[in-house]
């Protein structure tokens, strides 16, 4: 039995944290990026963690096949995607039994009561039925036929069989926290009218449930008002809400644009990297040229190749197709030519968990290749920022001649944020090394005095023929050459212009304290939940903590060595097993530093940092 209400004023929260579970077919990450998007439209900052098993589909009901998306939404500024859950959605019982962790308790659960069947209860391995054993007393649970209902909101709807009609649940539920949080439902209608265009029977369809849902939550007792979240205060512009790939490829495109040349992209696709080749496939008519090749030793030389004939050359990957790539980046490194390598980093060894964000592959990115093989290392840290540091590895790439791996990992390239727009006008030149034409008494090796970087002749130009290879090369002629000095010359060489890219990079800034008892050191995608970590436990009083956060790795920032010495305790928070902290211990070994690891697949938590500072502390 439903009862009516009175409807009070929408109580004001500063943010708030919604998890969306179910299996994979039940349209969760549709679900939360569609409450993101409208969100967004409504002001709110955001952090997004979309969270799915590797599977293409996993067994139905199964533990392992839950699928999820977390969102956080607020008035204030908000950098992860929250650690407690204030709503969970859960479509059935195996998405219940893996998510009730992360619900505080007194919060709010949504459940479809149809999909707590016998057998999918024993598929997620409960003995008794949780929503009648007593075990969610603490937590307010709404038990709604979902399915039943969507069912009756579209027994009129022609055109539409029995599995489409199950498959619009996740409207209802999507209706449901419309009304819980008051945003409105046209973002999603208007998005219903563009993506089934000529379906009047499913545009129908899916609005018809989507305002079942709002509606019933409006009925609702145990839910006594709705709750309304401020816009934030955002630093004027244009914004969208962008995702970690869209931004890595748009920062690609914008680099290309800048530095007059035409992108090419060699790839191989791989989780979680494929949506970088699969947004710069729609830009053709910027003058990209993506191609798919058949491996990644393919992906990696065609785009080599690309690089020696003079276009802005990258290529992308995660961490077992970076193994591949290494003798291929081995030779950009050797004949001097300006390569991009995105690495979007997933849980290792092996195949490991594709799905799943780790911070793994920095040794293989410093080390991975033979002999002395030095290159630009630089890492991504918010999913907005991917775009500014594609863009900053093409210019290191063009300005020095030589490669440059990027970092990014499975949960800032999944995950999206807020992104102010930007103009290729406000953004700083780059320069490159081409010449087109023949100079007087020209050597393919020439160098730039400050760089070290090598010409970059466009081949084809009478003149400026020259030999490019794997070999070893005369250090001015570039034919080869097995004279010992001249080899451990050019590896000198090679070492230096890396090294004297510190000149061409910011110093390390430090946030909160500039000075003090603790300096928390994190690099890569760690920065939200490292930053909103310091930042909480400095408001609560422990001002003498402070913040430095790594983008770039090889080389560092020049200032390194004085930020560290300002600090009693240094603290490396990693999600690998210590890889960034053995670099830092191997160059400053006259500091000592302590390591927090996490190596579960998952980002950190606020709750376990803000603990181990204060032990520290």
């Amino acid at each position: 039995m439903i009862t009516t209400k009175t409807i009070l004023q929408p109580e004001v929260l500063e943010a708030v944290v919604v998890r969306f579970v179910g299996d994979s077919g039940d349209g969760m990450q549709l679900t939360g990026t569609q409450f993101t998007d409208t969100s967004a439209m409504f002001g709110n900052d955001i952090a997004t963690f979309p969270n799915y098993p590797s599977e293409i589909r996993a067994p139905q009901g199964s533990l392992y096949g839950v699928s999820g998306f977390q969102v956080h939404i607020g008035s204030v500024e908000i950098s992860t995607p929250g650690d407690n859950v204030d709503l969970l959605v859960a479509m059935n019982p195996a998405a219940l039994k893996t998510n009730l962790y992360a619900v505080k308790p007194g919060h709010t659960i949504i459940v479809d009561t149809d999909s707590f069947t016998k057998k999918n209860l024993d598929k997620a391995e409960y003995k008794t039925n949780p929503l009648e054993d007593g075990s969610l007393e603490n937590y307010r649970v709404i038990q709604v036929d979902m399915t039943t209902m969507t069912k009756e909101a579209l027994k009129d709807v022609e055109g539409l069989d029995n599995k489409s009609i199950t498959r619009s649940k996740n409207m209802f539920a999507l209706g449901m926290v419309y009304w819980m949080y008051n945003r409105p439902k046209d973002h999603t209608v208007d998005f219903f009218n563009k993506k089934f265009k000529g379906k009047q029977h499913l545009i129908e369809a899916n609005t018809k449930v989507l305002n079942a849902g709002y509606y019933f939550a409006e009925t609702l007792e145990l839910i006594p008002n709705a709750y309304t979240i401020s816009p934030a205060k955002m630093i004027p512009g244009t914004y969208r809400i962008i995702g970690g790939n869209t931004a890595t490829a748009w920062g690609l495109l914008a680099a290309a644009e800048k530095s007059g040349l035409e992108l090419f992209l060699g790839s191989y696709p791989i989780t979680p990297a494929t949506d970088i080749l699969h947004e710069l496939v729609k830009h053709k008519h910027f003058g990209v040229k993506a191609f798919q090749a058949e491996d990644e030793i393919a992906g990696v030389t065609s785009a080599i190749g690309a690089a020696f004939a003079g276009d802005l050359a990258i290529t992308t990957t995660s961490g077992p197709g970076l193994a591949l790539k290494g003798e291929a980046i081995g030779l950009a490194m050797m004949v001097e030519l300006p390569l991009v390598i995105i690495n979007v980093q997933r849980g290792g060894p092996s195949t490991g968990l594709p799905t799943k964000t780790e911070q793994s592959d920095l040794m293989q990115a410093m080390y991975g290749r033979n002999g002395e093989s030095p290159v630009i290392v630089i890492a991504a840290s918010t999913p907005s920022n991917c775009f500014n540091f594609a863009y900053e590895a093409a210019r290191l790439a063009l300005e020095h001649m030589t490669p440059v791996i990027l970092l990014t990992d499975g949960y800032i390239a999944n995950g999206s944020a807020p992104w102010k727009i930007k103009s290729t006008a406000d953004m700083p030149a780059i320069k490159n090394h081409k010449i087109a034409k023949i100079k007087e008494n020209w050597s393919p090796y020439d160098r730039d005095e400050k760089t070290l970087a090598r010409n970059w002749p466009v081949p084809g130009t009478p003149g400026l023929e020259h030999r490019i290879g794997g070999l070893e090369k005369d250090r001015v002629t570039g034919n080869i050459s097995y004279e010992p000095i001249n080899h451990e010359e050019m590896t000198r060489i090679r070492a230096e212009k890396v090294r004297l890219v510190e000149n061409n990079i910011p110093e390390l800034k430090t946030e909160f304290a500039d000075s003090g008892d603790l300096l928390v050191i994190g690099w890569g995608g760690t920065y939200g939940s490292l930053h909103s970590a310091v930042k909480q436990i400095s408001d609560e009083g422990y001002k003498n903590i402070g913040f430095a956060h790594f983008n770039y790795i090889n080389p560092m920032p020049k200032n390194t060595e004085e930020i560290l010495s300002k600090y009693k305790k240094i603290i490396v928070c990693e999600l690998n097993a210590g890889q960034f902290v053995s670099i830092l211990k191997t160059r400053f070994t006259k500091f000592e530093f302590s390591q927090h690891n996490k190596i579960q697949g998952l980002p950190f938590s606020n709750d376990e940092l803000i603990q181990h500072f204060k032990q520290l502390v």
